[in-house]
């Protein structure tokens, strides 16, 4: 597995064997020749690994992707004028992705087997103590290892020009984790300009699991500055406290009287950089995990984002009980993006829906355990609109 994994990516670093294929919409020679609304080439994307995929629904929001990390690679979306803004980081080749991406970028990319960090890399299931891969400081992070979801070649299957499916078989011992693990993530777009992110996964022995995506928002459309004039807001009365090394510690925490308060529409700029808080120091701004007063339904918008330049305004809705806010506190303009733009610090957000960091340390949280039998299934929706 490790092997085949390294000579895919070696093959797409270096561009050896290209093929024109990208979706099912177009054949070899139209994908070859034409650009998506975002100005991608899935030229640049085609090897006999790996290509460039796209949804558009009639409304004309069009989102692409590509099966190295299952990533999103871009979202156009209308401003209040009706003009079309990329409203995520990435960028615009295969080469590139491969390259930051064993630098530790994660642009839009799922995220597993574990989503956020795992204290010092170690939890125990059924008496059995497990080791990770340690790449943060003293911890696991994103699944940790070199073959975590994000850098690993995705099976992908375009249903029609609004859902495409992929998929992966994670083995048993596969980074330290437990288990033979079949997962699915389908990408749905509908005609309201709404992102749908379906997780499916199932198991044949005991283990932890939580998905997520790892999309940087900036609804300015411009990714050479900084975006914390934006306006979020997130239902949520408490959040989860972290050390120095951004691990969870077990205390919660309420974001009254806090930088933490989002509760009503606030400029996430405002208090970012409020070194009297404990926790902006040890997050460096913004990067911990909020405890949704939505109660995993899905019906109830978890939180927005809003541009006021662009009048670009985006809900949120998951069935997670948490969700990591990151607001891009270690982008330093070392990732080359699209249209070689340089990401700078803050240029852009994540929300990473999720369990809380840590839970299989932490009886006490929603349970991570997934056992053979059981049906892993959960909901991330983004809907983008104007005011």
């Amino acid at each position: 597995m490790k092997k085949t994994f390294f000579l895919a990516l070696v093959a797409i670093a270096t561009g050896l064997s290209f093929s024109a294929c990208c979706n099912t919409s177009c054949n070899n020679a139209e994908c070859a020749d034409s650009l998506t609304v975002s100005g991608l080439n899935p030229a640049d994307f085609a090897t006999d690994s790996t290509a460039l995929y796209v949804l558009k629904n009639d409304a004309g929001m069009e989102v692409c992707f590509t099966n190295f990390g299952g990533r999103i690679v871009s979202i156009m979306v209308p401003d209040k004028d009706g003009n079309m803004q990329d409203v995520c980081l990435g960028h615009d080749n295969i080469a590139d992705y491969v390259k930051y991406g064993a630098q530790g970028c994660n642009f839009g990319a799922l995220i597993g087997r574990y989503g956020n960090r795992i204290a010092k890399g170690q939890f125990t299931l059924d008496g059995n103590t497990y080791q990770l891969p340690i790449n943060n400081g003293p911890n696991s992070l994103h699944g940790g290892g070199p073959i975590a979801f994000h850098n690993r070649i995705w099976e992908a299957n375009q249903k029609d020009d609004k859902i495409i499916e992929f998929t992966t078989t994670s083995p048993d011992g596969e980074d330290g984790y437990p288990g033979n693990l079949d997962v699915k993530v389908t990408y749905a777009l509908t005609e309201d300009n709404t992102l749908i992110i379906n997780y499916f996964a199932n198991t044949d022995k005991p283990t932890v699991l939580n998905l997520t995506n790892h999309c940087y928002f900036n609804l300015s459309g411009d990714g050479s500055k900084d975006c914390l004039d934006e306006v979020l807001m997130l239902d949520a009365d408490q959040f989860t406290a972290v050390d120095a090394d951004v691990a969870v510690t077990g205390e919660v925490l309420a974001v009254e009287g806090t930088p933490f308060d989002f509760r009503t529409p606030t400029a996430i700029g405002d208090r970012i950089n409020d070194e009297t808080n404990e926790q902006i120091v040890n997050g460096v701004g913004y990067d911990h995990n909020w405890i949704l007063n939505t109660n995993c339904d899905l019906t109830k918008c978890f939180g927005t984002l809003y541009d006021p330049n662009t009048g670009i305004f985006m809900e949120m809705f998951t069935d997670q009980p948490g969700v990591q806010f990151y607001a891009g506190n270690f982008l330093d303009g070392s990732f080359v993006g699209k249209k070689g733009v340089k990401y700078p610090r803050r240029s852009a957000f994540c929300f990473e829906t999720q369990h809380y960091p840590d839970s299989p340390n932490h009886p006490e949280w929603p349970s991570t355990t997934l056992l053979p039998g059981e049906n892993y299934m959960t909901t991330t929706m983004y809907k983008f609109s104007t005011k």
